[in-house]
């Protein structure tokens, strides 16, 4: 059995770790009783109300039931990991074959992300992979390697690190459970919702030029109403405080494979009739952080309306262009080579993302050379349009706040932290900056749901180079 059910997959992680708790081992023994006992609905009413809109209960209905008379009823369950930051996986004994089960949860501890697929008995247990990267300095291959061991045959990790303007890139590849180095820093890799960093620059540039303001409504680009005519502007739209929800609810996740893209088929005109028809944003949303891949990439379709253009023409010329950026592109055709294929996280072959009108979201398909770039200019104290995006706009508690694209993490003595990460279908990435030491980490990799190990790498990296710029004590 090979089918896939895709409930939820979204292209932006949360950076926070997460333990197994009380909440998903309840979560999937519930499952676990009415799937056996055939109580379907049971288990639909157990969804979060997004999974019910996109998923509704005939469609659940005939998945659980082909899953039930091909697989038989679940007799055994192991709970493996953490997948994507937020899944649950599970190796679970159905009567005639033996899955992955994974299941996320919601905040009210709701069903809000579900699929089955066939369990991968990968034999990459860390014990025996062998580490072949004599020629890196001994803490950073430490710390590459204990990151890098689990993941599959033929993953790729492009790593940069830049301190005093001077970038040093450690790329790295695992082969027959060989983890040697590899030369990929210009190679290309999708970055998923980093992306969003680029968008809101495009934005922070337009408005500089006097040619959007970042408190103007959207809606006089528009041809047409919105829902309730409720307003949004651009700046709700890039820090997320919007009120809209992640996704749309007329975006199909009902997919038969990770393999394929949910995004390519939602155009124009879905996100109009979304816009005029089905947007239900509550007051007492508005102003409140909700990260939202729908926002940032209405934001990008907006500006592109705005200079009566595409999103896509104006990031080539005014960031690609402009930062010298050569390696970056905006669709996955004719790149040959240079891309390297995606993996899911059992280390199949994955078909890339190419977005429509959700581009801004986390369409980008980049070099960590290229992001080396964009990284160092920031540590320009004369680039208005880039210290812009990292001004603080929301502060979410003590410790954290989001500017225009940049998550933040507030410091003290003015060192804060500046980063993003982005997941798709078979990649996940991060970047992470001190603007004030001129410090930052780029990782790229070519495996999917692996977004908590490349942040963990990312920071720890960081850290290296923070000690090596600390001042022995006397």
């Amino acid at each position: 059995m090979k089918k896939i059910f895709l409930l939820l997959l979204t292209f932006w992680i949360s950076n926070s770790s997460i333990s197994q708790e009380d909440p998903y081992s309840r979560a999937v023994n519930f499952f676990i009783l009415n799937f056996n006992t055939g109580k379907y609905d049971l288990i639909f009413e157990n969804f979060s109300q997004e999974m019910k809109k996109a998923v509704p209960l005939e469609n659940t209905k005939q998945f659980l039931t082909d899953v039930r008379n091909q697989a038989g009823k679940i007799d055994g369950l192991e709970f493996l990991n953490f997948q994507q930051g937020t899944y649950a996986a599970y190796k679970t004994s159905f009567e005639k074959s033996l899955m992955t089960l994974l299941i996320s949860l919601d905040d009210q501890n709701k069903i809000d992300g579900l699929y089955i697929k066939p369990y991968i008995n990968s034999t990459q247990t860390g014990e025996t992979t062998v580490d072949n990267l004599d020629g890196y300095p001994e803490e950073i291959r430490t710390i590459i390697f204990a990151k890098t061991k689990d993941l599959p045959n033929n993953a790729r990790l492009s790593i940069a690190l830049i301190q005093n303007g001077e970038v040093k890139n450690y790329g790295v590849q695992k082969n027959e459970d060989n983890i040697s180095p590899d030369e990929n820093h210009r190679n290309l890799f999708e970055i998923g919702s980093i992306t969003k960093v680029f968008t809101s620059t495009l934005l922070t540039s337009l408005v500089l030029d006097n040619q959007v303001g970042l408190n103007e409504e959207i809606n006089s680009y528009f041809d047409f109403q919105f829902k309730d005519d409720r307003k949004l502007t651009f700046e709700s739209l890039s820090n997320h405080t919007s009120g809209l929800p992640r996704l749309p609810e007329n975006l199909d996740l009902s997919i038969p494979s990770i393999d394929e893209n949910p995004y390519k088929d939602y155009g124009k005109k879905e996100l109009e009739v979304y816009l005029r028809e089905l947007m239900d944003v509550k007051n007492e949303d508005l102003g409140t952080f909700e990260y939202s891949n729908l926002g940032v990439g209405l934001l990008g379709y907006t500006l592109g309306l705005s200079q009566k253009t595409s999103f896509q023409n104006l990031l080539q010329t005014k960031v690609f262009d402009k930062y010298g950026l050569t390696q970056s592109y905006t669709s996955s055709e004719d790149l040959g080579d240079r891309l390297i294929k995606g993996l899911d996280y059992d280390g199949y072959e994955v078909t890339n993302w190419d977005f429509d009108v959700l581009f801004g979201g986390g369409g980008i398909i980049s070099s960590t050379e290229d992001l080396s770039k964009f990284a160092l200019a920031q540590f320009n104290p004369e680039n208005l349009e880039l210290a812009l995006t990292r001004q603080p706009t929301i502060q979410l508690n003590e410790n954290s706040a989001i500017g225009l694209g940049w998550h933040i993490e507030l410091s003290k003595n003015k060192n804060n932290l500046y980063w993003h990460n982005g997941g798709t279908g078979g990649y996940s990435s991060c970047m992470v900056l001190n603007v004030n030491k001129k410090q930052g980490v780029i990782v790229l990799s070519n495996v999917s749901g692996i977004n908590e190990t490349i942040d963990e790498l990312s920071f720890e990296l960081l850290q290296v180079l923070k000690k090596s710029t600390t001042p022995n004590p006397n």
